[in-house]
């Protein structure tokens, strides 16, 4: 199994569960929050079930990203992942905006909720559950490297920690009735914050970002097992398209060296690279300076 398989597998594993476990806790918070009139925990509900929608989007994120090039796209299909976070960040941010009317309408109304037994053992629940979820989406995005699988853990670890603050609210609110209104509000300001990391991320990688260090550092060892020479890999671009990368860089080599010779070296680098690293380089060959 390749490693676009693989990536494919975990996320679809990881939207599945999430799916599933996320309407049980919708179902679980939204009786709850009826039960008790707590807008807080109702609006807290329909965010665990925007959750099923953005792993609904992971799913198909990935298997539009593992789509293998065609004529139309030659670099695959992989950026679709990217627009998958993207709606994802949206969603988020569609939900806050919920949040933040609801419990000021709650708040101009002076309504309070009637909190009980019920409401600590379902907010508890979801906490622990989401945070389960939360680490395995974590986990699942750093073998993949899949940014809608980041930002759906983050989905999840936002709806973690809105059920903790609500229950703090739940353990104080019996002294004041706008507590309430008042969680449902920040709340909704985690969750903008939440969707605007993941929208900067997404859209940063869709502009192309500058290779950091560690990719440096792993050209030059794959320039090390290929020739003994110093090739000073320089003026280095990469171009991500999801699972798909490719890379553009320069290398120098002594003037001495036949057109054949420079052509073999940079072939055995291109396939070096292609091997450790999975990505599809193009190598510029320049002639050695003198200093």
């Amino acid at each position: 199994m390749n490693s676009v398989q693989k990536n494919k597998r975990l996320a679809y594993n990881e939207g599945i569960l999430s799916i599933v476990t996320n309407i049980l806790l919708f179902v679980l918070k939204y009786w709850a929050g009826i039960v008790t009139g707590s807008v807080a925990i109702v609006a807290d509900a329909w965010h665990t079930l925007s959750d099923s929608l953005s792993s609904l989007v992971v799913i198909v994120g990935a298997k539009i990203a593992s789509k293998p090039p065609d004529k139309e796209h030659p670099f695959g299909h992989g950026r679709a992942e990217l627009v998958a976070s993207i709606l994802i960040a949206a969603l988020l941010g569609f939900v806050a905006y919920e949040f933040i009317s609801d419990s000021i309408a709650k708040l101009n109304n002076h309504k309070e909720a009637v909190f009980g037994t019920l409401a600590i053992s379902v907010t508890v629940a979801s906490i622990i559950v989401k945070e389960v979820l939360a680490q395995y989406a974590f986990w699942a995005a750093r073998k993949s490297g899949s940014s809608s699988l980041r930002a759906d853990a983050y989905h999840h670890r936002t709806d973690a920690i809105s059920s903790v603050i609500i229950l703090v609210g739940i353990l104080i609110g019996r002294y004041y009735w706008w507590v309430d209104g008042v969680l449902g509000i920040i709340v909704a300001f985690m969750i903008l914050y939440a969707a605007y990391e993941i929208l900067s991320e997404s859209i940063s990688r869709l502009l192309g970002e500058a290779p950091d260090a560690k990719l440096i550092s792993s050209l030059n060892e794959c320039a090390d097992k290929v020739s003994n020479l110093d090739l000073q890999i320089h003026h280095v671009h990469v171009h991500s398209y999801g699972y798909h990368k490719e890379l553009t860089c320069h290398i120098y080599l002594p003037k001495t060296m036949t057109v054949e010779q420079a052509h073999d070296l940079s072939d055995k680098l291109e396939t070096q690279i292609r091997l450790d690293l999975e990505i599809v380089a193009t190598i510029h060959v320049e002639p050695l300076p003198t200093f």
